[in-house]
C-alpha cells in the first residue's frame, strides 16, 4: 500500500486503519470497505468496541450543534461489533491482511457493503465567508466505545470515538452514446419567413475539464441579422431530503461575435469547456465530494438506474447547454434583444474512469 489512513482515539484506546478513502460504484457493485481496528482493552472498563459506516445528509455546520440542533440525516447506517469478537467473519481480504500487519495482535478486521441504490459523495459549495462544513452527502466510517450499539440514553465522550470520511465515487461508462440534438423556427413579427436555429454535442459524456465542441446551424430567412450567438452550460440541482428544493446555477456563459445578415446561413463550432476553478465563489453550486482540502471539480451527472428511489440519491446534479441569438430588427435604429431564439440540450459530465479501476 502506498498510504494508510488511520485515526486514533482521544484515550488512544481505539485507532481506526484504512488502506484507501475512495470506493467506486461500478454501477452494479460497490467497493467493499475494508479495515482493522486496533484495540487495546486496558481502557475499556467492561465496554464494547463498535464500527458503524454511514451515508448521511449534511444541511448545517457543525457549530450550530453547540445549540442542540441537528443538522444531519443518516440515510443508510450499518454496525458491527468489534470487541469482544462475536459469530463469524469473512475471510481477510489482501488490504486487511496488509494492515493487520501494521496493528499486530490487537487489530480487529470489518467489512462493509455499500448498497448500490445509495448516492455518491457530493457537496453544495459555501460562500468564501461561509464557517464550517458545506452541505452534502458524506459518508462515515466511525469506531468507538460504548456499552450498546446504538442507546440513545447513552452519551460516548469525543475521546472515546475516532473517524475517517470516506467517498463513494462513480466512473464514466465504458461505452457512451451518441449526443443528443435540439432545433427550432422562430418567427418574428413582421416577418412571413422563420430564423432556424440547431445545436448538437458529439457524444452525450464528456469528462470533466475537456473542452466541448457545440455545433451550431443557422439558417436566417428574415431581413433581421444575427448579431451574436450566446452559449450557456447550466447545472441543476435538486435537494430531496430536508425540503424540495430545485435550482440552476450557470457554470459557463460565452458569447461568440458572429454576424448573420438576412437570407443567410452559418454552420460552425464552438468550444466550451466548463470548469469550478470559474466558479469558486458561487455558493450552492454542487460539487463532487472531497476530503479536507483537496481539490475537486463540478459535481458530477446523478445517473439514476431503473428501480432507484430518487428519494434515497439526497442531492440530484444534472446540466444543460443553452445556445440563444441575439439578433437586431435590422438597421441603424434596430434593438438588440438577448434570447430571441434559443434551444438546449442535455449533458453528461462525469470523471474519466483510472486505468487501475477494473471494468465492470
Amino acid at each position: 500500500m502506498a498510504k494508510v489512513y488511520k485515526k486514533t482515539s482521544g484515550n488512544e484506546s481505539i485507532a481506526l486503519y484504512l488502506g484507501k478513502r475512495d470506493f467506486v460504484d461500478h454501477v452494479e457493485s460497490v467497493d467493499i470497505v475494508d479495515g482493522v481496528i486496533k484495540v487495546d482493552p486496558a481502557e475499556l472498563e467492561g465496554r464494547k468496541v463498535w464500527v458503524y459506516l454511514a451515508c448521511a445528509f449534511r444541511y448545517g455546520s457543525d457549530d450550530l450543534d453547540v445549540i442542540g440542533l441537528s443538522f444531519r440525516k443518516d440515510i443508510w447506517v450499518k454496525r458491527i461489533q468489534i470487541y469482544p469478537v462475536v459469530g463469524t467473519r469473512p475471510a481477510n481480504t489482501p488490504m486487511q491482511e496488509a494492515l493487520l500487519k501494521k496493528c499486530g495482535d490487537q487489530g480487529h478486521p470489518f467489512t462493509f457493503t455499500i448498497d448500490t441504490n445509495l448516492p455518491c459523495s457530493v457537496g453544495l459549495q459555501p460562500a468564501p465567508e461561509d464557517a464550517g462544513k458545506s452541505c452534502g452527502v458524506d459518508y462515515e466510517v466511525k469506531a468507538y466505545i460504548a456499552k450498546e450499539a446504538d442507546d440513545p440514553d447513552e452519551k460516548i465522550s469525543k475521546k472515546d470515538t475516532c473517524r475517517l470520511i470516506i467517498r463513494k465515487i462513480q466512473f464514466a461508462p465504458g461505452k457512451v452514446g451518441a449526443g443528443p440534438k435540439a432545433d427550432i423556427s422562430k418567427n418574428f413579427m413582421m416577418s412571413d419567413k422563420p430564423v432556424h436555429l440547431e445545436a448538437s454535442i458529439e457524444k452525450e459524456l464528456y469528462f470533466h475539464g475537456d473542452p466541448i465542441p457545440v455545433n451550431v446551424k443557422i439558417n436566417n430567412e428574415t431581413t433581421k441579422v444575427v448579431k451574436k450567438i450566446k452559449i450557456t452550460v447550466e447545472q441543476t440541482t435538486e435537494v430531496l431530503l430536508y425540503q424540495s428544493d430545485k435550482y440552476s446555477k450557470t457554470v459557463l456563459t460565452e458569447e461568440f461575435a458572429e454576424e448573420i445578415k438576412g437570407e443567410s446561413t452559418l454552420e460552425k463550432t464552438f468550444t466550451v469547456i466548463p470548469l469550478l476553478s470559474n466558479n469558486k465563489e458561487k455558493r450552492g453550486l454542487a460539487v463532487d465530494g472531497r476530503l479536507k482540502d483537496e481539490d475537486t471539480n463540478l459535481a458530477s451527472t446523478t445517473i439514476i438506474r431503473p428501480g432507484m428511489d430518487k428519494g434515497m440519491q439526497g442531492i440530484m446534479v444534472s446540466y444543460k447547454i443553452k445556445v440563444n441569438l441575439l439578433v437586431s430588427s435590422g438597421g441603424l435604429l434596430g434593438g438588440l434583444t438577448a434570447s430571441d431564439v434559443g434551444v438546449e440540450v442535455p449533458l453528461v459530465l462525469m470523471s474519466p474512469k483510472p486505468a487501475d479501476v477494473p471494468v465492470e
